[in-house]
């Protein structure tokens, strides 16, 4: 079962919920960064981009898998991760997913269906191929989905997934997150094609270029490439071509675009914005519902924030546990004082 039904009103305004979770939880990380309150200050915000994290999330069922980026906090909130686990972590608290070891950029919950982010770029694409193969192999109709960059686009282990996934028509789907700036450059400096899906065509698989700043749009593209997984017809790219709001990272002078240009983007494209135009249009929302989704969501992330405050950070001890199923005997030497 899908965590929400865009094809459905209630659906549809749970969808809108989420991407105000999304910014939430970014806005209010973006703050504590600044405030020098969590344990991990660098963080990759993906403000902005809301759309393509939870419309790609909403078109998968619960039990198919997912990586992350670096700037995969969306990710995680779209696959329906619990924001006070994620502000915990963020915080460097044994309450957090992964014990307040992974940060902001390795965010993780395999029950929920996220094998991770992670900060090395393209890394998510071999790790759901991985996943995708086991999926094929066990024939359990569940497909995999990494969201990538529009810089990991030019990774070679992104290629040689797709190659392997092509080949052997696994269940994947590749979501390009193209936000028009990988780090630092321009994606029209990096790239020699203005559609990134057209790579697909390389692979002999369907490429497919959206608009990342509508939900909806991302929603049925991802349905449309799962509902060709599950039918054993191979990997999908779904570029959505979308925006971040906020540099690479929160210190980011960002000498490569005008700040005007920002402004005019959240004028005329912000995904919750226009998303929350469109409901009322349809006379599936009210402002005033939306203001208390608003409140709802305000309440919530409070609440996590109080969680990670009051959260324990782990014993210096705990550095080496959960580095292997079964720790190796020269690591007693480090945890066990009696040994020193």
């Amino acid at each position: 079962m899908v965590t929400f039904d865009l094809e459905t009103e209630e659906g549809r305004r749970g969808a809108l919920r989420r991407m105000l979770l999304v910014r939430e939880f970014e806005e209010t990380a973006s703050r504590l960064s600044s405030d020098g309150i969590l344990e991990f200050a660098t963080v990759h915000l993906c403000i902005g981009q809301e759309a393509t994290a939870v419309g790609a999330c909403a078109a998968l069922d619960d039990d198919d898998d997912i990586t992350g980026t670096h700037r995969g906090h969306g990710h995680a909130i779209g696959k329906g991760l619990d924001p006070k686990l994620m502000m915990a972590e963020l915080a460097g608290r044994r309450e957090g997913l992964c014990n307040g070891k992974g940060g902001s950029m390795h965010l993780a919950d395999t029950d929920k269906g996220m094998l991770g982010a992670n900060g090395v770029v393209g890394s998510g694409a071999p790790i759901t191929a991985g996943a995708a193969l086991a999926n094929h192999m066990d024939d359990d109709g569940n497909v995999s989905l990494a969201f990538i960059g529009d810089g990991a686009m030019a990774q070679g282990q992104v290629h040689e997934a797709l190659n392997l996934a092509a080949t052997w028509d696994l269940p994947l789907i590749v979501m390009v997150e193209n936000n028009e700036v990988g780090e630092f450059t321009l994606a029209e400096d990096q790239h020699n094609i203005e559609d990134l899906s057209e790579t697909a065509a390389a692979y002999g698989i369907p490429g497919v270029t959206v608009d990342g700043m509508d939900v909806e749009a991302v929603f049925e593209a991802v349905e449309e490439a799962r509902q060709r997984a599950v039918a054993g017809e191979g990997p999908t790219i779904v570029e959505g071509k979308t925006y971040r709001y906020h540099g690479h990272f929160e210190s980011d002078p960002e000498p490569y675009r005008e700040e005007s240009e920002v402004e005019r983007v959240r004028e005329e494209r912000d995904p919750i914005d226009t998303y929350r135009d469109r409901l009322i249009e349809r006379g599936e929302l009210t402002e005033a519902a939306f203001e208390d989704l608003q409140a709802d969501v305000e309440a919530q992330i409070e609440e996590a924030v109080e969680f990670a405050s009051a959260a324990e950070h782990p014993d210096p001890e705990e550095a080496y546990e959960d580095m292997y199923a079964d720790p190796v005997p020269e690591i007693e030497q480090f945890t066990n004082p009696t040994l020193l």
